[in-house]
């Protein structure tokens, strides 16, 4: 799992979600599986379904749309069992989070919206930048999002802006 993938993960279950990790779906008959879905968050109190594909490749355009088409069918097709027993949203949300690219002219693909890692970052920070380490800590089974409060909380005595 990749630092990226990770975060995600992270920041889906500090929220509340419950979160299944590098799932391997269809199963092949010789072996191997069809494909891998990178973070699927389900979260009952708000009834949303979330599949995440996160990925810093520097990839061409349509080289991720041949990529994110693959797994965003697996997850429509596979995601329902995988919380077999649980009363799921039809609706899933897919997001592709990219580490190098730009959404001011591109907003999806594959049919889900484009996430770039600053704005996944920005996201975090608007939500957990006013929580003090000292009286709100996030707690140490989430390294990533520690460290990012740490870093946010201390980054104006470190000269940063």
């Amino acid at each position: 799992m990749n630092h990226l993938e990770q975060l995600v993960a992270e920041w889906y279950e500090f929220r509340g979600y419950f979160v299944r990790r590098n799932v391997q779906v269809g199963k092949r008959v010789k072996g191997g599986y069809e494909c891998e879905l990178d973070v699927v968050a389900f979260c009952p109190q708000r009834q949303h379904l979330v599949h995440v594909e996160p990925s810093m490749d520097a990839n061409t355009w349509a080289v991720r749309e041949a990529r994110y088409a693959k797994k965003f069918e697996a997850g429509r097709k596979y995601i329902p069992g995988i919380f077999a027993g649980i009363d799921l949203p039809t609706e899933i949300e897919q997001i592709a989070v990219l580490g190098f690219a730009s959404n001011i002219n591109v907003k999806t693909l594959a049919g889900g919206r484009i996430m770039t890692s600053a704005d996944l970052l920005s996201e975090i920070t608007a939500d957990i930048g006013g929580m003090r380490i000292a009286k709100a800590a996030i707690p140490e089974q989430y390294p990533l999002l520690r460290t990012i409060q740490f870093v946010y909380q201390h980054r104006h005595a470190a000269g940063w802006r």
